[in-house]
């Protein structure tokens, strides 16, 4: 049997064809997604270099199919407008913690109470928690928040003042500045100060003209914003073991392929672990330095006392 002969302008059809179909599949195939991530910490704080390395990873893990680009000193916007931008569909990304997630799922900010943790271990073992798994879905499914990973943690946060703090009772009356969520805003209450609700970059200034006593923050906070240039005092409380949260908008995340999602997730894990021992290993020395620049430190004051531990939930 005979094959159908081929005319020359089936041939020149048949190749128009393939020239129309190759640049569309080389588009398909060559497909880029980009993710914005926005922090409020200078550029000098060790989370920044831990963002700046995750972002590295994941470009090289997907071979440049996915960019991550990271800014600092919150130039993207407010944390909580990045946060509803993200709710929206859009393609930033967010460092944040449980205290401000809690204003979508309450039960989330119990995660930011005094001493709810205290190791990295402990931080680890909530990531099997049911709880805590069912809170993250109904963050993702009902507000629109996919959690990327939480096992950075920032350190301990303590009091920073500009009257010295001796004991508990020495912090009535005194105004220190909290994140604008309503555990912080508790959780300093009940040690004894009187909280002032204030975004990360409006400290300094206010510190300036005197509008707050003092701050709660993490040692390393204290360099990266220069702050000990208007801050006299250090009270270590540790009230609370700052978890972080990398969030991502969930309609989002679930555009990338599986694998970018798997490489979006995997290496936040693994530089957060990293970032984590580093800045609880660095503590002691930038003590140290804040000491040398005339800083006093209170280190021997007992303050459980003050605040008992907040109920984990259970892991198993």
């Amino acid at each position: 049997m005979r094959g159908i002969p081929i005319t020359r302008g089936a041939l020149a059809f048949a190749g128009l064809l393939m020239a129309v179909a190759h640049p569309a599949a080389q588009a398909q195939a060559a497909k880029t997604y980009s993710l914005k991530f926005n922090h409020v910490l200078g550029p000098k704080e060790p989370y920044h270099e831990g963002f700046q390395k995750w972002a590295k990873r994941v470009e090289e893990r997907t071979k440049g199919g996915l960019k991550m680009e990271v800014f600092h000193s919150a130039q993207l916007g407010k944390e909580e407008d990045i946060i509803e931008q993200m709710r929206q569909g859009a393609n930033p990304g967010q460092n944040t913690d449980s205290a401000r997630l809690g204003n979508y799922v309450p039960q989330l900010a119990v995660m930011n109470g005094p001493y709810f943790v205290e190791t990295l271990e402990e931080v680890a073992k909530l990531r099997r928690a049911p709880s805590i798994v069912k809170w993250q879905e109904e963050l993702a499914s009902k507000h629109g928040l996919k959690v990327v990973c939480f096992n950075w943690v920032q350190g301990y946060r303590h009091f920073f003042t500009n009257k010295p703090v001796a004991k508990p009772e020495d912090l009535k009356g005194l105004r220190v500045r909290t994140p604008p969520a309503p555990i912080w805003q508790e959780s300093v209450r009940a040690l004894g100060a009187s909280p002032v609700a204030m975004a990360f970059g409006e400290m300094y200034p206010a510190l300036q003209q005197k509008a707050i006593d003092g701050v709660e923050l993490v040692y390393n906070n204290i360099p990266g914003g220069r702050f000990y240039e208007v801050l006299k005092h250090a009270t270590e409380t540790r009230h609370i073991m700052l978890i972080n949260f990398r969030a991502v908008g969930s309609k989002w995340f679930d555009t990338l392929p599986k694998d970018y999602q798997a490489a979006l997730v995997e290496e936040c894990d693994k530089a957060g672990e990293e970032t984590s021992r580093e800045i609880l290993k660095s503590e002691a020395e930038v003590k140290q330095q804040l000491k040398a620049r005339g800083m006093t430190v209170a280190d021997n004051i007992d303050w459980r006392r003050s605040a008992g531990p907040a109920k984990r939930p259970t892991s198993s």
